[in-house]
């Protein structure tokens, strides 16, 4: 009782006991606690991986808004492995967590219905349409369409797409980018190189498209790794940016905001996207809701250094 701030303690007593726990580095037993009173105040994270810069943002918002209402959070990775994040979300469940959040996960749907049959899940930055799962995605197609009208306004017509593979998002991205195309009557310009949401994938990608001519004026790249990838290639084939390409990525990083980056991006908000994870593993817990909810984020432009009209001569 009272190192959980309850009433029903003399203020001697209270003293007495804090007393003690100060003497012997006394430290609760959390375990053991979610046996006895069946919650364990813990949510589960299991984030597709750390390298992508978005996910500190999503991270952000889970821990502030999981301190507000009184949970700890575990985080942990499969490294964009779906056995590993299997494994992962396993090892959550086996810590008696209240609840899951899965980042961008790459796993097959009936590991995630398996682990929604435990305890509540929210998938995060994945479409899913399990009856037992709620999510929080962005509107791919509608960022994709974003970064599309900002590269015909400023007079491109040769736009190519670097897609993102397997990642959260990429195919409705990439189907964003088409129906983009296909609504500024750029349907025969249109161009997808494959790539993967890794800077390694952005490079693979620009170098496909090197290949091609005429060049494209602009690159939408399926994010912002993507789109640094991208960058490295061009500017070692001697292409400057945006001179010669404009360059724009996908979710707004901090890598896209550095100075001697400067990457116009389609903003995707990530602490937002976790804190609304969080609100609905909260609310299934507090209200035992079944019906699914699904939020969906409005992406927005943010326009940087990499992208400008093309060349008069282009």
């Amino acid at each position: 009782m009272v190192t959980r701030g309850e009433p029903g303690v003399s203020p001697e007593s209270r003293r007495a006991v804090l007393k003690a726990i100060a003497d012997l580095d006394y430290r609760p037993n959390l375990m053991a606690r979610g046996l006895v009173q069946r919650r364990s105040r813990l949510f589960g994270v299991m984030i597709s991986t750390l390298r992508n810069p978005f996910f500190s943002s999503v991270v952000s918002g889970i821990q502030d808004r999981a301190n507000e209402l009184g949970y700890q959070v575990l985080f942990n990775t499969g490294d964009r492995d779906p056995a590993l994040e299997e494994r992962a979300i396993e090892s959550l469940l086996e810590l008696r967590v209240d609840g899951l959040i899965l980042a961008s996960p790459r796993v097959d749907d009936k590991v995630v219905a398996h682990a929604a049959a435990a305890v509540p899940v929210v998938v995060l930055n994945r479409e899913t349409t399990d009856d037992a799962t709620d999510s929080v995605t962005n509107d791919n197609i509608t960022g994709a369409r974003l970064a599309v009208e900002h590269l015909v306004g400023l007079g491109h017509r040769r736009i190519a797409f670097i897609s993102g593979g397997r990642g959260s998002g990429a195919r409705n991205r990439a189907e964003g980018y088409r129906l983009a195309m296909t609504e500024f009557g750029l349907a025969d310009e249109i161009q997808i190189s494959e790539g993967a949401h890794t800077e390694e994938g952005g490079e693979q990608g620009a170098r496909h498209i090197l290949t091609s001519r005429p060049l494209p004026t602009a690159i939408f790249a399926s994010n912002d790794l993507c789109a640094i990838g991208a960058m490295n290639a061009l500017e070692e084939a001697g292409v400057r940016i945006p001179e010669d390409v404009s360059l724009i990525g996908y979710d707004n990083t901090t890598l896209a905001a550095l100075r001697h980056i400067s990457l116009s991006s389609i903003h995707q908000p990530g602490r937002d996207m976790g804190r609304s994870a969080v609100d609905r593993l909260s609310e299934r817990l507090a209200s035992e809701r079944t019906a699914p909810r699904h939020d969906v984020v409005t992406p927005g432009l943010v326009v940087r250094s990499t992208t400008a009209p093309p060349r008069p001569d282009e």
